[in-house]
């Protein structure tokens, strides 16, 4: 691949997030070196008590009470990170023109939430429509977390949410490396946001399935990889990013995360959720390829494994199709967090850039009985690892109906 100009490179300059185990980047990562799992246990209606990564930030920061009474829940983690993602950039946020900013969010699904909470209310009137909501259309139409962003900080540019099951918080980082580059905007908020659960159906559709994480000890119950595991640990959270080109980021002085080196999307086109190794293997040699490195030039991959008997080693076949032998890490943070479905790619790669500068890589925790077919060189288990200067970090996100998504982030 021919070397970007300055004008076409993309790089993270703030960084804005809220996780079960931290509202900041630099708590998320402690929580992350320390080994702290932010699971606990969590009862929701009609299914009872069950399992979650809960997040606690303070909704009321950058919202007034009216603002999140008439909103939603995933436009309120979206507010939150959006916010401390401007403020960690520097940008001088009341002279920015705020129609060269553009708002992209990736999400796997929206209004379960809210349509859920206004029925059950509804039910005590008898199911007497002139008791529905009139908040109701813009609580739930697709675009309304990036909507609601938008009319929170007066942004005037482009907003719009991206549906990409658990690939969209890649997604979203990736819609937003396109428009800089097309110069459709300046500065890009991008990632992804999750409030998966505030709805009972998701966890009855997992529990159906036979498909949700349970252990008598919360911290433990996430376990990818580990012979044991029996499941997801729905999580919520949420992370924002501001991306700049890299000429207009160097010219006001900005800090830099890193920069965004290569990237792909792909479908399986096999099954509604069991994953395709050999598509996920392709999306990833196709990021590599846009990114005009080889495979030992990855230090660190963020793997997506969620806990769940077959996709765990789905992905583990596809990871040793594309890394075979290489002398490469990998990593997994819903082992700490559960799955923050939409948010997890963001957040996940947001776990793992302090790296860049720390010099370690995180662990997969609560792997006490690796399973075999799991077992891949390099990844680490329970505790940390120091590296050597690490430049590149793979970050693998994968979807429900066969999507995914693949970012590489390099270190400037």
């Amino acid at each position: 691949m021919a070397e970007l100009s300055d004008e076409h490179r993309v790089v993270i300059t703030g960084v804005g997030l809220t996780a079960p185990n931290g509202d900041t980047l630099r708590d998320f990562r402690t929580a992350l070196l320390e080994g702290r799992s932010g699971v606990r246990k969590y009862d929701i209606r009609y299914v009872g008590e069950t399992l979650a990564g809960v997040c606690e930030f303070n909704e009321q920061k950058y919202q007034t009470r009216k603002d999140r009474r008439r909103g939603t829940r995933a436009a309120s983690v979206a507010i939150f990170s959006t916010n401390e993602a401007i403020v960690d950039a520097g940008l001088d946020w009341p002279n920015v023109d705020k129609s060269r900013v553009g708002i992209y969010i990736g999400v796997t699904e929206h209004g379960n939430v809210e349509t859920e909470n206004e029925i059950f209310e509804l039910k005590g009137f008898d199911y007497d429509t002139k008791f529905w909501s009139h908040h109701h259309n813009p609580r739930t139409v697709a675009n309304n977390p990036a909507g609601e962003v938008s009319l929170n900080l007066g942004v005037t540019g482009p907003h719009y949410t991206i549906g990409a099951a658990c690939a969209a918080g890649n997604a979203g980082l990736i819609q937003g490396v396109q428009m800089l580059r097309l110069r459709e905007c300046d500065v890009a908020l991008s990632g992804g946001v999750s409030e998966s659960i505030h709805t009972f159906g998701i966890f009855a559709s997992f529990k159906s399935q036979g498909a949700l994480a349970t252990h008598d000890d919360p911290t433990k119950a996430s376990r990818p990889f580990d012979r044991g595991r029996n499941g997801i640990v729905v999580a919520e959270g949420g992370c924002m990013y501001v991306l700049e080109r890299f000429a207009d980021a160097k010219a006001r002085g900005a800090k830099i995360y890193g920069e965004i080196a290569g990237y792909a999307m792909n479908s399986d086109a096999n099954d509604f959720v069991l994953p395709h190794p050999e598509r996920q293997a392709e999306c990833m040699e196709l990021a590599l390829k846009r990114a005009g490195i080889t495979a030992d030039e990855i230090d660190i991959v963020s793997t997506h494994a969620t806990g769940t008997s077959s996709g765990d080693i789905q992905e583990c076949l596809a990871l040793r199709r594309v890394f075979g032998d290489k002398q490469v890490l990998f990593n997994n943070a819903k082992s700490f967090i559960g799955h923050a479905m939409g948010a997890a790619g963001a957040l996940e790669l947001a776990g793992n850039l302090p790296a860049f500068e720390d010099g370690y890589c995180h662990a997969t925790i609560n792997v006490e009985d690796l399973d075999p077919e799991c077992a891949l060189d390099g990844l680490v288990l329970n505790e940390p690892r120091e590296t050597h200067q690490p430049r590149y970090i793979l970050n693998n996100s994968f979807g429900m109906l066969g999507i995914n998504s693949v970012l590489i982030v390099k270190k400037v």
